[in-house]
This record gives C-alpha cells, structure tokens and sequence, in this order.
C-alpha cells in the first residue's frame, strides 16, 4: 500500500472518479456489483466486486479499512429509483413494491454513514433526485462543463467513449453532491458548451447497463478538480 493513503470509491464500475488519485500515488479502490467476484487490478486502482445493497458488505468494507490511512471517499449510489428524470415510472414501481425509493435512499445513506464512521472526506453523487426530499438537500452542485477546463488539451477526447462523451466534458447535467469530513467543494473552471445544450441524451437512450455505465460516468474534469481540492499536502 502506498503510503499516501487509500482512497475508495462505492458504486463505481469504470473507476474514472479514481484516476486522477490513483496517478498520484494513492492506493484507489473502486467497488461495484459489475466487477467479477474475482476482482482485478490496474495501476493503482484495485476493482472490487461488492453488492453495496447488502449492509453486510459495507460492514465489511469498515473492517477492511478501519485503523488504515483512508484519505477520501466517494460515492455513485444507483439512480434508477430517484432521479426525477425518471418520475413517470415512479407510479408503475410503486405499485410493483412500495419501498422501492425508501430502500434507493437508505443505500445512499449507508455511503455516507461508512464514510462518517470512519472519519473521512467524502461525497455522494447522484443527479437531480429524491434524496433532496427524502434525505437531506445537497450541499453542492455543478454541471460537468463547469469542470472541463482542468482537462489537459491533448485529453480532450473521452478515452473510453469520444461518441458518446464530449471533447472537455463540455456539456450540461445538473449534477448534486452531499458532502461531510470536511470536504472542500473544487474551483470552477468552465468550458464553453456547444449549441449551449447537450446532444449526448439523442445517443443514449434505453436501459442497457452500458447506457446506463455511459451517462453515469465521472465527468474527467471534475475527477480532477476534486483531487486537487482535496488531496493530502506534502
């Protein structure tokens, strides 16, 4: 292990939000039910597979952990059940089990309270959703081209999805983050959004988990962003 510290990451498949940590150094963990149980390792960045709905797997992730040098954490929670861009199907899986967003709210808290218990710097991402009302207000939010300006020119193209993703994140998605441990919001450095509007919703339509992988990816500028904002001194 680095003696930098360890930083990890819940609800993560591509291990983008890691990069930027991982390139400095730090030993990266990214967990995510997509992973094969078999867990794999690149670079610094060690890929976990963990079923993050079972609150069993949290407890052993503190065990793992507790008494270690953890310097951040973050979190992606699914979804699915709480963005309000998918309220026209709230009623349809409500009717299917009436829990369905309270269990959806309890796996984000379940981030934030393994974070508290120990005692580190972290967020918790999700779009627009009901955890505003049903948890608590975010503390931030931002676009992802409010970011695209740490992204190096030569970047500027999405490694994994150039299609998909545009050149410098330069693109809007009201993004929220709720944030504890002293976490320290990064400066805005902004790029300028073609046609003002984003294009990249016409592509990704349908439920495939790769869709679904695509249009939750970290924005590459504000992985950055945060690192720098929030990295160890020395």
């Amino acid at each position: 292990m680095s003696n930098k510290g360890i930083v990890i990451s819940l609800y993560d498949f591509t291990g983008e939000a890691l990069k930027p940590w991982a390139e400095a150094g730090y030993t990266c963990y990214a967990f995510d039910i997509q992973h094969p149980v078999e867990g794999h390792t690149e670079g610094n960045i060690k890929y976990c597979h963990a079923d993050l709905h079972d609150f069993n797997t949290h407890k052993d992730i503190f065990m793992k952990f507790n008494g270690q040098k953890i310097v951040f954490g973050m979190a992606f929670p699914v979804c699915t059940d709480m963005a309000v861009s998918g309220a026209a199907h709230f009623k349809r899986k409500a009717e299917q089990d009436p829990d369905f967003q309270t269990k959806a709210v309890e796996y984000a808290k379940w981030c934030a309270d393994l974070f508290e218990d120990l005692g580190i710097s972290y967020f918790i991402e999700n779009p627009v959703s009901v955890l505003a009302t049903k948890w608590r207000k975010p503390d931030y939010n931002f676009h992802p081209y409010e970011y695209g300006g740490y992204i190096n020119y030569d970047d500027a193209k999405h490694p994994r999805w150039p299609e998909y993703i545009a050149p410098f994140d330069a693109y809007p998605k009201k993004t929220c983050l709720w944030t504890g441990g002293g976490f320290t919001m990064p400066t805005k450095v902004a790029v300028d959004v073609p046609k003002g509007y984003s294009t990249q919703h016409k592509k990704l339509g349908g439920k495939s988990q790769r869709t679904k992988d695509i249009r939750s990816a970290t924005p590459r500028g504000f992985a950055k962003a945060v690192y720098e904002a929030n990295k160890l001194e020395g």
